[in-house]
């Protein structure tokens, strides 16, 4: 391997060695004629000093990844103002004015109308992924669906905010993340009947197929807002499962099944729960809840 780095020694009297390496240019050179053997190379050192294996492991050269929830996804570079070339020399007069200028133009650029959506719609959307504690796979959709609806224009007349937790409620549920309509105008601070219709129109320019939210999958979070005990929950499980093999599950009201699930199996159990307060965890009419009770007392025989 030595031998090929000394190729370019031509001088027989040269000894070949010691390397010396120059690390502000990236060079090696033969330290007896001074030939510059290789002229580029890469650290392949830690971004900074580490103390256990853990930071080492976080302290990698390769960037932040790249990612549709970031307005230039993760790809934008800037131009710096240390006014010095890749060998640490200071630049002419000439060239110090072309890359301030060069600096305005890229400012400029990156102040566009879509690039402003796009920001301030991602800061929307970070805000809102730790308070309803959603997983990558739901940000990234949510971007991705909302940069479509932003490319339709869509935003216009509607606002930001609509456009995009819409955009969230059909990541959701394309990706079976069980959160509704109302956990996300609640936490997202949007009326909910402004969420429904921008949701519809949206369903409608992008043609998404989207299937409905399965009932189940709701069962434990209402159990635990409610404090039913895990018999309940189980209870309520079987009769959801019951109702969809009986079939008439189909078009109702995923939140309405599972409010008339988990007060029956509260029943079952001797707790008590009315409905109205299970009716309201799940965000549902008490009513709903009701008229649901008697069908499934009917369709599965229960007494």
């Amino acid at each position: 391997m030595q031998d090929e780095i000394f190729d370019k020694c031509k001088l027989d009297v040269c000894p070949r060695g010691p390397l010396v390496t120059d690390n502000d240019t990236g060079e090696i050179l033969c330290a007896s004629c001074g030939q510059v053997l290789i002229e580029k190379i890469d650290s392949m050192g830690p971004e900074s000093r580490s103390f256990d294996l853990e930071q080492f492991g976080d302290k990698s050269r390769t960037g932040a990844k790249s990612s549709l929830a970031i307005h230039d996804m993760g790809l934008a570079t800037s131009i710096g103002t240390l006014d010095k070339d890749a060998s640490g020399n200071s630049l002419s007069g000439y060239m110090k004015n072309t890359f301030n200028r060069l600096r305005i133009w890229d400012s400029r650029s990156k102040s566009k109308g879509n690039d402003s959506n796009l920001r301030q719609a991602f800061v929307l959307l970070d805000t809102i992924k730790s308070q309803l504690s959603l997983p990558d796979n739901v940000v990234e959709e949510t971007a991705y669906i909302y940069r479509k609806a932003s490319a339709l224009k869509l935003t216009r007349g509607r606002g930001i905010s609509a456009i995009l937790y819409a955009s969230l409620y059909a990541a959701c549920r394309k990706t079976g993340t069980p959160r509704t309509l109302r956990d996300i105008a609640k936490t997202g601070n949007i009326r909910k009947g402004d969420l429904a219709t921008a949701y519809r129109i949206m369903v409608k320019t992008l043609d998404l197929k989207l299937d409905p939210y399965d009932p189940v999958e709701f069962v434990t979070k209402i159990c635990s807002i409610i404090g039913a005990t895990e018999s309940t929950r189980r209870n309520a499980l079987n009769l959801l499962l019951k109702a969809e093999d009986a079939g008439f599950s189909t078009g109702k009201n995923p939140m309405s099944l599972v409010a008339a699930s988990v007060y029956l199996a509260a029943c079952s159990n001797s707790e008590k729960m009315t409905q109205v307060e299970i009716a309201r965890a799940c965000g549902v009419s008490n009513v709903s809840v009701r008229n649901l009770t008697k069908l499934f007392i009917k369709k599965l025989n229960l007494d």
